[in-house]
């Protein structure tokens, strides 16, 4: 998710969304593969429910399967271990919730250090909760962030944890944002390849590339080094007429992500075919259980395109 708006875009629930009758729709009707995805949602978009276990039964009943929080988090590992338990819900991911405020290219190595050290609380935290990946944005770019250095500094911060990483066996992700690094897919691809190590993969936002890509080109090119994708949709209409942040405000399957060419894309790299099933997780505006089911719905349709 772009910088400063994960936690408010996914609280806010203004967007009213009709419901589709859609749900139930994992597969394709016609005869092409077998999709295995698996549907999760990020806890900040759970409007209801006072404890982590009311918000978890909630998304289950919505017909989700797992859950992306933040780490570090004030919330403690034992509380959302045991409400897992209860609810049959999987924390299948973290999101390192510093690495904005404190990248990993920070102008001085104290605040490196500090990135490091929200970076190695956010695997043990992945590890205690059984995740298979974390998310990063690994640096960002701008005046005085130089590109070259940001690719430098982040590689080498990375690798201090990589053996940490492997020990848990909880993957670094490296997730696309607008953050002004790894603009292309070769460049994210060889991002990734560049640290010669299965610990370090990509975390795929469909949404976030819109604004000056196309995802299922993302999909194809980075291929299996797609461990986790983030789903949302992006209008470029609205982002020219109203504003480059409106350009979220679309309801799933309303933008311009180009849906049957992504799930094809996606069926080709095996990602939405693996037998055990990979995670896909909705980033969009969240709300109460009518608005929850929604999602979920809109997720069914996309992908049974």
């Amino acid at each position: 998710m772009p910088h400063l708006s994960r936690r408010s875009f996914l609280a806010t629930s203004a967007l009213a969304a009709a419901a589709l009758s859609t749900r139930g729709l994992a597969q394709p009707e016609s005869s092409g593969p077998r999709r295995t995805l698996r549907k999760a949602v990020m806890y900040g978009m759970i409007g209801p429910g006072r404890s982590i276990e009311d918000k978890f039964k909630v998304i289950h009943d919505c017909g989700f399967e797992g859950v992306e929080m933040d780490s570090p988090t004030s919330l403690r590992m034992e509380d959302i271990t045991e409400a897992a338990a209860k609810t049959g819900i999987t924390v299948h991911g973290l999101v390192n919730s510093e690495h904005w405020r404190v990248p990993l290219n920070a102008p001085d190595e104290q605040a490196q250090d500090r990135a490091i050290k929200a970076l190695e609380t956010c695997l043990r935290d992945a590890g205690t909760l059984k995740c298979s990946s974390i998310l990063l944005v690994p640096g960002i770019v701008r005046d005085g962030l130089p590109y070259d250095e940001c690719w430098r500094l982040t590689q080498k911060n990375i690798r201090r944890l990589i053996p940490l990483a492997r020990d848990l066996k909880v993957k670094i992700a490296i997730e696309n944002v607008w953050n002004g690094f790894l603009l292309s897919p070769l460049e994210a691809a060889r991002y990734v390849d560049e640290f010669d190590d299965p610990a370090v993969a990509f975390h795929f936002d469909i949404g976030n590339v819109i604004n000056f890509g196309w995802p299922d080109q993302w999909v194809r090119i980075l291929g299996p080094r797609i461990v986790k994708l983030h789903i949302k949709d992006f209008s470029r209409k609205k982002r020219d007429e109203k504003g480059l942040w409106e350009g979220f405000r679309v309801e799933l399957g309303e933008g311009d992500a180009n849906w049957p060419a992504v799930m094809k894309a996606l069926d080709q790299t095996g990602y939405s075919t693996a037998p055990a099933g990979n995670w896909a997780t909705a980033e969009v505006a969240g709300g109460d259980e009518t608005r929850l089911r929604t999602i979920s719905d809109q997720m069914d349709k996309l992908f049974a395109m």
